[in-house]
Order: structure tokens, then sequence, then C-alpha cells
């Protein structure tokens, strides 16, 4: 009953911070100042990122966070804001687009419809690559690609990604839906070819083994990262005023090349194409019943 509590609040909350955040999306507004105050507002819940808050622009589909010091000013972007909340390591995942330029529209509207109507035909049995083909479908209604390489995904207690995946086409997955599931559906919309590739350096970072570490400062960040229980976090949550950020960096580059972390580079339509994403949480209870607890 806990777990189902748990995810349920998780939800809300992430829910909060994502209209929260959306609020803060304007032209002349600073990308950082968006970051931090949507930070701000998750450390003022009384509960932590499940990953950092993201604003992917214009052709870039996800994992985006400017580099330290790279400054960017909202002009006519298309932002994708993500926002992931942990609630007693349960998980709100929920996103948003917002379209400052005007001209995409419809590209947002292909986003939400294709996710309401998923969210509409989850019953407990259904295979999940029948949601794949309903959000390819709506998504083709409007005249636009789903991002096929790129889909939704389990939940777990302090576990952003796990098995299944949320197919955005109908794919060959034999997943179905079952009691006591919590996944994320996120219908990523464009008016390119339909795929992305992984483009620039990582800003984005998580821990994923445990390894031997030789030099003091990479240790030092290990001990740093333990901090966030596996969950993901930034290069920009690592910086401390005694380091240096080539020092950092190279920590980083050493934790890397041991196994221990593993970066995620942004993810950019091959064609350039501008990219649209919604994204709620969904929980199917242990009776059967649907709860999509970001919306």
């Amino acid at each position: 009953m806990k777990y189902k509590e748990n995810f349920i609040r998780a939800g809300a909350l992430a829910k909060e911070v994502r209209a929260y955040g959306k609020s803060l999306i304007q032209r002349g507004v600073s990308y950082f100042e968006v970051m931090t105050k949507i930070q701000e507002k998750i450390a003022a819940l009384g509960v932590r990122a499940a990953f950092p808050p993201q604003l992917a622009l214009n052709e870039v589909a996800a994992h985006f966070l400017p580099q330290p010091g790279e400054e960017i000013i909202f002009s006519d972007q298309i932002v994708k804001l993500d926002i992931g909340v942990c609630y007693e390591g349960a998980i709100g995942d929920c996103a948003v687009t917002v379209d400052l330029s005007g001209n995409h529209q419809s590209l947002i509207d292909a986003a939400e419809a294709a996710l309401l109507k998923a969210e509409q035909s989850i019953r407990v049995g259904q295979p999940v690559r029948e949601i794949g083909k309903i959000i390819h479908e709506t998504i083709a209604s409007y005249g636009f690609n789903p991002v096929k390489n790129l889909s939704g995904h389990g939940l777990g207690e302090y576990k952003i990604h796990k098995p299944p995946l949320i197919p955005n086409y109908e794919d060959e997955s034999t997943a179905v839906i079952k009691p006591g599931m919590t996944f994320a559906i996120e219908p990523f919309v464009t008016d390119g070819i339909g795929s992305i590739s992984e483009s620039g350096a990582p800003a984005i970072f998580a821990l994923v083994a445990s390894r031997p570490i030789q030099s003091p400062l990479a240790r030092a960040l290990l001990a740093k990262i333990r901090r966030f229980s596996g969950l993901p976090f930034a290069i920009h949550d690592m910086i401390d005023h005694e380091w240096p950020l080539s020092q950092l960096k190279a920590a980083l580059y050493e934790l890397i090349q041991a196994g221990v972390i593993m970066g995620y580079p942004p993810l950019v339509e091959e064609t350039k194409g501008k990219v649209a994403q919604a994204e709620n949480s969904v929980l199917v209870d242990e009776k059967g019943k649907v709860w999509i607890t970001t919306r």
C-alpha cells in the first residue's frame, strides 16, 4: 500500500513542479535562472530531483544541459521541460513542451494527443506494442513522425529507467501491462525523420558500478556521487569551489574510463527536425485500476 501511496504522491509533486517550471519559460529569461528556480521548488517541497531538470531545445530531444559557463537566453526555441521528482524512492516523471516561436503548436498538439489517447487505452493484459501503435497513429494523423528510438519506460524505487520499454510505435515487444506496474508514457514527435543520435559532450551522468579508483580527487568525487542513491546527476551538482572545473572534468573522465559512471550526451534528431515531447507517469494498482499520477 505504501508503494502505491508513494508513487501517487511523487506524481502529484512532479506535476506541481512541471506547472511551475512551464510558467518560467519565457523569452528573455536565462536557462540557468529557470533551472535554478525549479531546483529550489523541488527542495522547498521537501523532496529531491529524480534527475537533473532538463530543458531540451529545438532539435535536441533529451539529455541536454548547458555546460558550466555556457549561457542560453530563451528567445524563439521550442523547449521541452522534463521533470523528475523522487519521494521516498518513488518516482514521478513528466514533461511538457513550450513553443516560444509560435510556429510549432501543432507539433505540441500531436504529442499531447498521443499521450492522452495512450493513457486512455491502458488496461491489464494490454501489449505495450499496442500503446506504441496508438501513439504512432495519433502522431501520423497530425502529419508528423514519432521518434522511434526513444521510448517510455518502467519506473521503480530509485530507478527512473527499468523494463518494460513503452514504445512510440508498434514494435515487436512481447511485454504486457500487469497489476503493480509503474511506468512513464513519453511520446516524442518530430517534423524530421524520427530518429535521434548522441551528439556533443554529456553534462548528465549516473553511477553504474563500484570499482577501485586511483586518484584522491576521483575518490572524493565518487563519495559525492553516492549521495544521489544511483539517480542521475549533473556536472553542475559536482562543482565545488575547492576544485577547479578542469580538475572536476578530469575526475569525471577517470570515473567514466573506469566504468564507474556513464555520461548521457544530448540526443539530437538526425535531420535537425524540431522535437516536441509530452510525458506522464502511470501506476496500475494490484486491482488493475489505472492512475495517471502526473495528470
